[in-house]
């Protein structure tokens, strides 16, 4: 279990990134970027399933980056 949360937070953080470059970001707030991720993660999965898009992890990746992209934006616009 410990294994499965530390891939999780990596592969967070590794889109929360990836968003946030994507995004023209200018924050390099490893945290934050691990959270957008996670966060992103969710959201771009749950978008996924609803849609019909899944499985695999190229797809899984694409759709957590595409998830923390929007969740990116939501948070610039909101937040900031």
């Amino acid at each position: 279990m410990l294994i499965k949360l530390l891939v999780a937070l990596v592969i967070g953080g590794v889109c929360g990134f990836a968003a946030n470059k994507l995004m023209k970001g200018k924050s390099d707030n490893i945290i934050l970027n691990v959270i957008l991720g996670l966060v992103g993660g969710i959201v771009g999965g749950f978008l996924g399933s609803l849609i019909g898009i899944g499985g695999g992890w190229v797809m899984s990746i694409l759709l957590s980056i595409g998830g923390a992209c929007l969740v990116v934006w939501l948070y610039r616009k909101f937040i900031k």
